[in-house]
């Protein structure tokens, strides 16, 4: 091949070398499920070596292969600021690259990820949308664009993102996983379900997998096939708070109150501050208060001669009132604006003030329901509550 022909191939050479690159990234997560990414050592080393190619193809010494070359020298000395954690100088260097190869996507890469770990998530999400125009087929840089967009809590951009990665690398669990967790919030059970039974495939023995599913099917009402998603969890990690949190609100679901309240009881003490597990206690005791109430009143219907044990059951269903009470206060003691559970603790007001007769204890019931709908004026079954006010307050 003649020095002419070397220099006409220059920017090809130079574009096939960069293609080179991210198509490695792409093998690499390919060979690794688990979605290792290329360091960034190897990644100096890679353009080191493919600075050596260049200058093989185009001669050496000639101002023009310097020029070309100037921005894969601001790239590489980006990386190196990057391991200093020289941040802003960095960042510096990618833009100069970008000046002088306005296609280098490598640099919108580096960006991307430097501006994320910064926290600055709108300018990566702007670094990784132009890299993958630049090159849709970078596995990386979809699947960050997702990532990022998924803390922005931006769940309809997230999901394209995600998508692509996905169809780049259908073995990869995170993309998997965090795209079931961004339909999830979308709200579109179905592709949330989807992606979701893939991770499953991809690793059945990821707790945060069955989690998800847990909460989809619970989503979807199918309460029994939640119940074994988030057994198989505890299965994998016994101590999930969260996990346990989220089975026992199946439980409740399902009027299985007793196996509820002793997973919640296990919750707070992992979490004592945990406001929405005292939440959920509060309101399991109240369904337990209900049971209590029912056979205290089968019992002073059949058992007239039995005082002592008609008296036993209505101890043990005034305690469980109170221990709702006392959840409940609980919950608002920590999160003052939990408006389900001041919603709640007007409940439990309410029946000790039919059950002792006390206007007292009504007005505090009252005064939770304000604060309740103050707290959240739209909140769901809204209308019943205000009826419930109106009625009482006479």
């Amino acid at each position: 091949m003649s020095v002419r022909t070397k220099r006409v191939d220059n920017k090809f050479i130079i574009d096939v070398c960069l293609f080179a690159a991210n198509d490695l990234r792409i093998t690499n997560h390919k060979l690794q499920t688990a979605g290792c990414v290329l360091s960034v050592l190897s990644c100096v080393l890679f353009f080191c070596l493919m600075s050596g190619v260049l200058i093989f193809f185009t001669g050496c010494g000639g101002a023009r292969q310097q020029a070309d070359n100037t921005h894969i020298e601001l790239y590489v000395d980006a990386v190196t600021l990057t391991e200093r954690s020289e941040k802003e100088k960095a960042i510096n260097k990618l833009n100069s690259a970008i000046q002088r190869n306005e296609s280098f996507s490598l640099a919108y890469s580096l960006l991307g990820e430097i501006y994320q770990e910064m926290q600055d998530y709108e300018s990566s999400a702007a670094s990784y949308e132009k890299a993958t125009e630049l090159n849709p087929w970078s596995f990386n840089d979809n699947f960050n664009l997702g990532r990022v967009y998924q803390l922005m809590k931006k769940f309809a951009e997230a999901v394209r993102a995600y998508n692509r990665a996905c169809e780049l690398n259908e073995y990869h669990l995170g993309a998997h996983l965090n795209n079931a967790r961004c339909y999830y919030e979308l709200e579109d059970y179905q592709n949330a379900l989807l992606y979701g039974e893939q991770a499953e495939r991809i690793d059945p023995n990821a707790g945060e997998v069955q989690k998800i599913l847990g909460d989809v099917y619970g989503s979807q009402k199918d309460y029994d096939l939640a119940i074994s998603s988030y057994k198989r969890a505890l299965e994998i990690d016994s101590s999930d708070p969260e996990v346990m949190a989220s089975l026992a609100i199946a439980y409740l679901r399902t009027n299985r109150n007793e196996p509820a309240k002793v997973l919640l009881e296990t919750v707070l003490q992992i979490q004592p501050e945990n406001n929405i597990a005292y939440q959920y206690l509060g309101y399991c005791y109240l369904q337990l208060y209900s049971q209590a109430i029912e056979l205290y009143n089968k019992a002073t219907k059949v058992s007239t001669e039995e005082p002592e044990l008609i008296a036993s059951l209505k101890e043990k269903a005034d305690k469980i009132l109170d221990e709702a009470t006392e959840s409940y206060s609980r919950a608002i003691e920590i999160n003052a604006k939990d408006w389900e559970a001041l919603r709640g603790l007007g409940v439990a007001y309410m029946l000790k003030a039919r059950r002792d007769k006390d206007n007292m204890l009504k007005e505090k019931g009252l005064e939770q329901w304000q604060r309740s709908l103050e707290v959240n004026p739209q909140q769901p079954d809204r209308e019943r509550l205000l009826k419930l006010i109106a009625y009482y307050s006479k």
